[in-house]
């Protein structure tokens, strides 16, 4: 099971105390995802080592996403909510990165990670049920939200009073993916739940509850 950065029922910490996940394979955990969480996943890129240097698997050198962005340009048609297919995946690349697309059982509300952080210590203040939250090692977090979530957070956001365009607030939905844990993202670290998928965050809460935090959040972070 990973271990979690902040969660609904633990006090949210710093960043710089946070864990390393360790103990599951990425296979293991693609399969888990597709039988526990019914979510779509499919294998993404990966790391190689070429004299004795980390770089994508996609071959470029300067990469933004290195090991863990999609690896074909049909990524999206290959996903798969079947776990027997998720571990035959898999058991082919080994070591590719887990992504979820987003804009099918998930939709999902990216902030930077101090924003983050912030918010979720607000929401727990208001007990909020929140949904899982990830926390990459591109100090971004995405908070998982119902579908169609994406496609109404500029208006969300207006109503608020902020201009979405003022604030680092990004909704991922139809097209779209996050990358999962323990999914690693070059030499900088990997991806962590910073509120892990348990039974009670089952059903995903809508954006209309998240937002108001996350701007205020955003807002101050500015």
């Amino acid at each position: 099971m990973e271990e979690t950065i902040a969660g609904a029922d633990t006090a949210p910490i710093k960043a710089a105390q946070i864990p390393q996940q360790r103990g599951e394979s990425l296979r293991e955990a693609a399969v888990r995802y597709a039988e526990e969480r019914h979510w779509d996943v499919v294998p993404g890129t990966w790391l190689d080592v070429v004299d004795g240097v980390q770089r994508c698997s996609c071959e470029d050198p300067v990469c933004p996403e290195p090991g863990a962005h999609p690896a074909r340009e049909d990524w999206a048609a290959q996903a798969t909510g079947s776990a027997t297919v998720a571990r035959r995946l898999w058991s082919r690349q080994p070591t590719a990165s887990i992504l979820l697309p987003t804009g099918r059982t998930f939709d999902a509300v990216e902030v930077p990670e101090s924003a983050g952080f912030l918010a979720l210590a607000r929401m727990e203040r208001m007990e909020l049920t929140l949904g899982p939250v990830t926390l990459s090692p591109d100090r971004r977090m995405r908070f998982f939200v119902l579908p169609g979530g994406a496609a109404k957070l500029p208006e969300l956001v207006r109503k608020l009073g902020w201009s979405p365009a003022a604030l680092d607030l990004t909704g991922l939905g139809e097209g779209a993916y996050v990358a999962a844990p323990p999914s690693r993202l070059g030499s900088r670290g990997a991806v962590q739940w910073a509120c892990r998928p348990t039974a009670v965050n089952r059903w995903l809460p809508d954006a209309e509850e998240m937002v108001p935090s996350l701007a205020y959040a955003c807002g101050r972070d500015r």
